[in-house]
């Protein structure tokens, strides 16, 4: 059975500051003449569709994304050009449409690469490419520890209990051996550290609460819900909280370009 994830569009737009900046330099990197029709994957709230939107002035950008509530807050930010589509990038079957997928910052919530990379190949017209950056390996080591030490508490291990862990962060190697069984040309695969000081703890919290502790949060009841939320927020504050009052988080990525 499928577990829902209940995203708050809103509030990730609150949270998600340095997933924005992170997208603002990949929009930035594209090499686009402005008649493109672009797939963005796991649009979220949207505003990295508009700025790729921006580009596009006499093209199309369609965003995709499986949460209504990110949908919904999307559509706030809708122009002439966009469109959005609740969509599960699972379930996508896209043929010959795009001439750029990109994605910032979600993929690493698909499990199934070897799926997805064959997906996006035959959604990409010919000579066209995918630009998309998500989590890699090491990333939020601070938070992973955090959510296994609570996760394995007495009050909440049975409800993890063949629980499937919502990430996939692969090493830079490992998907650029993934990428060489594909048809995909051209493509390179580069890691980035990214690693981040929240400036104070509040930032931290928000970004916890929306959208990393989520899909944890959709195993259990909702009488046990609040006391997870705030062990992890506890553990996190203490974990990573420096002499000057910001909080540190590990941060790496990885970038993949790839040619059809």
């Amino acid at each position: 059975m499928k577990i829902e994830y209940r995203f708050d569009g809103k509030k990730y737009e609150k949270s998600s500051k340095h997933q924005r900046e992170w997208g603002d330099k990949l929009v930035k990197e594209l090499d686009l003449k402005g008649n493109e029709t672009i797939l963005d994957l796991g649009c979220g709230n949207g505003l990295i569709t508009g700025e790729l939107a921006e580009r596009v002035p006499h093209g199309k950008v369609v965003g995709i994304d499986s949460s209504p509530s990110m949908i919904e807050t999307a559509k706030l930010h809708k122009t002439g050009n966009m469109e959005f589509r609740l969509l599960d990038i699972n379930e996508m079957n896209f043929d010959n449409e795009f001439d750029v997928v990109f994605s910032n910052a979600t993929l690493h919530w698909i499990l199934d690469h070897e799926k997805l990379l064959k997906k996006i190949y035959r959604g990409l017209k010919p000579n066209g490419f995918m630009r998309i950056q998500f989590a890699a390996d090491g990333n939020c080591s601070n938070l992973i520890e955090v959510l296994r030490e609570v996760m394995d508490l007495p009050q909440f291990s049975s409800y993890f209990r063949g629980f499937t862990w919502p990430w996939y962060m692969p090493k830079v190697e490992e998907y650029e051996k993934l990428l060489s069984h594909t048809k995909f040309r051209n493509y390179k695969v580069w890691g980035e550290n990214a690693d981040r000081y929240f400036r104070d703890e509040k930032l931290m919290i928000g970004w916890i609460e929306q959208p990393s502790i989520v899909p944890f949060l959709a195993v259990l009841p909702e009488n046990m819900k609040k006391l997870f939320r705030d062990l992890v927020v506890e553990k996190m504050i203490k974990r990573t909280k420096q002499p000057d009052g910001t909080c540190f988080e590990t941060f790496r990525r990885i970038n993949v370009h790839a040619e059809k």
